[in-house]
């Protein structure tokens, strides 16, 4: 992520995950579609806070994994 400005994903169109909890304690923001080679991922309890990236494999690995449906 270090080739894309955090201003850039300011632009982005943040969706909560389905993981999250319905309380809305847990809230986790994925930007789908916004970079072809990184999924950026945010706290949404604190959209200007840091932001982490993963490569799609990684993404997919992360939520396919078993311990997410435990």
């Amino acid at each position: 992520m270090r080739n894309t400005p955090e201003s850039d994903l300011d632009v982005a169109t943040w969706h909560k995950s389905s993981y999250s909890g319905g309380t809305g304690d847990n809230c986790l923001e994925v930007a789908h579609d916004f970079l072809p080679t990184l999924i950026p991922v945010r706290d949404s309890k604190a959209p200007r806070g840091p932001k982490l990236a993963f490569r799609p494999e990684a993404w997919t690995a992360f939520v396919q994994s078993p311990l997410l449906r435990a």
